[in-house]
């Protein structure tokens, strides 16, 4: 059995050595452990600093890629290398790296696929309260729309099988946080979460370093995969309500015909044939989009098999 650390790294030169120190070369269930950095674009000395530390292997990106691309490349890195059992972290040492065999032993108990390192984000004095209701906030969005119980969305300290690691797949640029999550709950693996530990804080958060943008780049995100992955029922959900409001639209003109007062409403009837016929539209594109989610399952399947 093979576990591989994988750290995502953008210009962490200052806390990657603090980061890799701490982390384990042997954990139990494991005959190898190795690290593995993503270096995305750093203009600093981060891969210096990696070589020093003996990192095991390096991914370098020539241009700033962001952390959802730098994520997915580590997977299929780490997968090239035949991990069996892949731990995400972060390069400024949030994450107690003595948790680890928490995170990992779900998966060789075989009780998970997925597990996701729970924060004690209430107790955690560095986050102020608007972090702390975003990410609560962030987390609840995430577990209607996967059907987990992931109490900590936004973590990144992460440990995936390498079955379930061939099957992600992200979409959008910002981060793999609340996607993978999803994407995982609409797979029907089997995901869970155990409580970690957390360190002082070495540096601001780079994805929170403006809480407007962060609110709306994760809004955006949220609805992408929502089009992505529950394509059929939001673009239907969406057709029965504009049909709906231009059938009552038509009836309440056929009630007034019926009582003499039909005349005054001719605009009921234009705007009951513009929303039932958006409404008709958008059922026609639920179905386009389904046989193009349909399309998207064949071609990860296909993605899949290239590990194997």
């Amino acid at each position: 059995m093979k576990l591989i650390i994988q750290i995502p790294c953008y210009n962490e030169a200052e806390t990657l050595a603090i980061a890799l120190g701490a982390l384990p070369r042997e954990v139990e269930g494991f005959d190898c452990v190795e690290w593995l950095i993503i270096n995305d674009g750093s203009i600093d000395d981060t891969v210096k600093v990696a070589k020093a530390c003996g990192v095991d292997h390096i991914v370098n990106f020539k241009h700033n890629q962001g952390l959802a691309k730098g994520f997915m490349a580590g997977l299929k890195e780490c997968l090239a290398q035949g991990a069996d059992v892949i731990v995400n972290t972060d390069a400024d040492n949030q994450y107690e790296a003595d948790d680890i065999p928490k995170l990992t032993q779900p998966i060789i108990d075989g009780k998970a696929e997925y597990v996701i390192g729970a924060r004690p984000i209430s107790q955690t004095e560095h986050f102020s309260p608007a972090k702390k209701f975003l990410q609560k906030l962030g987390s609840w969005v995430v577990r209607k729309a996967s059907q987990t119980d992931i109490p900590d969305a936004p973590s990144g300290f992460r440990a995936i099988s390498r079955e379930c690691a061939m099957q992600l797949n992200v979409y959008n640029n910002y981060t793999y946080t609340l996607e993978t999550i999803i994407q995982a709950g609409q797979k029907n693996m089997v995901i869970t979460s155990v409580p970690i530990r957390t360190n002082e804080d070495l540096r601001p958060s780079k994805l929170l370093s403006s809480i407007p943008n962060y609110i709306k780049k994760s809004v955006v995100t949220i609805v992408r995969i929502s089009v992505v992955y529950k394509s059929f029922q939001l673009f239907m959900s969406i057709a029965a309500i504009l049909f709906s409001l231009g059938f009552l639209l038509g009836l309440r003109y056929v009630y007034f015909m019926f009582t003499g007062d039909g005349e005054g409403h001719t605009q009921s009837v234009i705007l009951a044939g513009v929303l039932m016929g958006m409404g008709f539209q958008t059922g026609l594109i639920a179905f386009i989009a389904d046989l193009l989610s349909v399309n998207r399952k064949l071609l990860e399947e296909i993605k899949m098999r290239e590990y194997n």
